[in-house]
């Protein structure tokens, strides 16, 4: 994703989640990088998710997700989960699992809250 798309695309983001207020300040972009990483997905840990996010870093399956505003808005608010819970948010998939996971619904529901491009969550 070329910087300026990503930076689009991330503003559209962070636009969504701040007035959901979740969490006491609004989410940080600024220090954010949305990646294609194809090679990564097809490992197996991997293979089931179209986008992952590791504290200030959006991975995505491939560059045509890249204008999928759903996902990235979804992996955004894991980036704001994280940037609040910074190690009981990453922990908390060892405790709960994915499925259920209070940070994964919560994500899922800011993801898919107002208008949308897409019905990816």
């Amino acid at each position: 994703m070329k910087q300026r798309e990503a930076r689009a695309a991330l503003a559209r983001a962070k636009a969504r989640l701040d007035p959901l207020e979740l969490y006491p300040r609004p989410v940080a972009i600024d220090h954010v990088h949305v990646l294609a990483v194809p090679w990564l997905f097809r490992a197996p840990w991997f293979r089931r998710f179209d986008g992952y996010a590791m504290w200030n870093l959006i991975l995505l399956r491939s560059a045509a997700l890249e204008h999928d505003d759903e996902l990235i808005r979804h992996e955004l608010c894991h980036v704001w989960q994280m940037q609040h819970r910074p190690l009981r948010m990453p922990l908390s998939y060892l405790r709960v699992g994915y499925a259920a996971n209070p940070y994964e619904e919560e994500a899922r529901r800011a993801a898919s809250s107002g208008p949308s491009g897409s019905s990816r969550s």
